[in-house]
């Protein structure tokens, strides 16, 4: 069974930075797209940033410029650097990604969600 596992969060000051993994737990084939969305109290699930195989990248409009969204193939991870950090960016961060399995077998997969925290 592959999950995706998640690490790098924590508690922060503003205007700190903290960097989020996240790598598949078994052998796969590839992922696809992959990105990075978080949700905080009382709010819905949403998008952070995306990144295709073929590195084409997407960020929301509040996280421009202060995030980076990156990927290692050879290590079936993904990447979350956020800098410039700002209390509005506290929210549980999940990590989801298109994962061909095998072969004959796509799946979409999140992970467990990991909390970012940012004191102001």
């Amino acid at each position: 069974q592959v999950r995706l596992v998640e690490s790098g969060g924590g508690l922060v000051q503003a205007g700190g930075s903290l960097r989020l993994s996240c790598v598949a737990s078994e052998s796969i084939v590839s992922m696809n797209t992959m990105g990075w969305f978080r949700q905080a109290p009382g709010k819905q699930r949403e998008l952070v940033a995306t990144i295709t195989s073929r590195d084409r990248i997407n960020y929301s409009d509040s996280v421009k410029g202060r995030f980076t969204i990156s990927r290692d193939n050879a290590k079936n991870t993904v990447y979350l650097q956020m800098t410039s950090l700002k209390p509005e960016d506290t929210a549980v961060y999940y990590c989801n990604a298109e994962i061909v399995v095998v072969p004959s077998l796509v799946n979409y997969y999140w992970g467990q969600g990991t909390q970012v925290t940012v004191s102001s």
